[in-house]
């Protein structure tokens, strides 16, 4: 089990603060993941192979290729109101 000083020091550590009643609650809570920890810790793991992901990643994206862009003409041409190549918009007071 896991000490009231040991939760306090890893919540000194994240820079959290507790209530009264979450710190008491909080202990019995990371003793057991600890416990889990201990368990996983204890399994031989010697036969598989090192992975930062459960299953294969795939990229999905497109590869990233330069396209012309629109014209001035074109980016401005659906504008309400276009003067010297630039919307017009209001004026903020």
């Amino acid at each position: 089990m896991i000490s009231r000083q040991e939760v306090e020091h890893v919540a000194r550590l994240a820079r959290l603060r507790f209530e009264e009643d979450e710190l008491t609650r909080l202990q019995p809570e990371l003793g057991r993941i600890i416990d889990y920890v201990r368990q996983l810790a204890e399994l031989d793991l010697s036969g598989l192979e090192p992975t930062s992901h459960a299953v294969p990643l795939k990229n999905v994206l497109r590869a990233d290729e330069p396209v012309p862009g629109l014209s001035q003409e074109e980016a401005t041409g659906n504008g309400p109101d276009v003067e010297r190549g630039q919307f017009v918009v209001p004026r903020i007071a």
